[in-house]
């Protein structure tokens, strides 16, 4: 299924744009109850006026929320960003840590974001277990644990420690694009034959190929 997974997305990789590990901590953080793209979009404008944790410990508030303004909860992310960078700067000389048990301790920061982090920042391989990723791995049949730790631990466990960064994307990348929570795309799924759960949605392909999406969510 992986190997399937790959050939299907031979272009899967993180969604949210970034220049270095600071900028893809700050907008895997941001990324939360908002998609990719409007992160994206404001990336820009965001790291041209604070470009280091330095100058976002000190940024001005009301500045901030006004350039996170169009993500939403954006006083919640502007007090989340303003902790994190003065974490930065206070414990690591303003250097983002490139160690899990490091990563964690940060204001905001969870294993997930770690692990995203660390895959695509440092290449030190992690499973991302955001809501795609633990919805699909628990279709698959992989595992039928629901906390993210546990199956971050149970997937980890099916495959070489190598394909832990890429097998993430590749099954984020299937769920934002087929294998949709309400209606997956079950008939045009190159998975099918080896799905448990093949039929939770439209298994004539004309129909299923309707619901294929080409890119993540707008």
């Amino acid at each position: 299924m992986n190997r399937t997974l790959a050939t299907t997305y031979p272009d899967a990789r993180c969604e949210l744009d970034f220049d270095d590990p600071f900028q893809l901590l700050v907008v895997t953080v941001l990324s939360a109850q908002t998609t990719d793209r409007r992160v994206n979009a404001v990336r820009p404008a965001l790291f041209a006026a604070y470009p280091d944790p330095a100058a976002m410990a000190a940024a001005d508030r009301e500045a901030l929320e006004t350039l996170l303004g169009p993500l939403g909860f954006f006083r919640a992310k502007t007090e989340a960003l303003l902790k994190l960078s003065a974490a930065l700067v206070e414990r690591f000389d303003g250097q983002v840590p490139a160690r899990l048990d490091d990563l964690v301790t940060l204001p905001g920061v969870g294993r997930k974001t770690a692990n995203v982090v660390l895959g695509n920042a440092f290449d030190v391989p992690g499973i991302t277990v955001d809501t795609h990723f633990g919805r699909l791995v628990r279709r698959f049949g992989w595992t039928e644990e629901t906390d993210p730790v546990k199956v971050e631990h149970a997937i980890g466990a099916l495959f070489p420690k190598r394909d832990w960064t890429m097998l993430s994307h590749r099954v984020i990348w299937h769920g934002r694009r087929r294998c949709h929570a309400k209606k997956p795309a079950c008939g045009a799924c190159p998975l099918a034959r080896w799905c448990p759960s093949f039929g939770e949605g439209p298994t004539d392909p004309e129909v299923a190929e309707a619901l294929v999406k080409t890119q993540g969510p707008a």
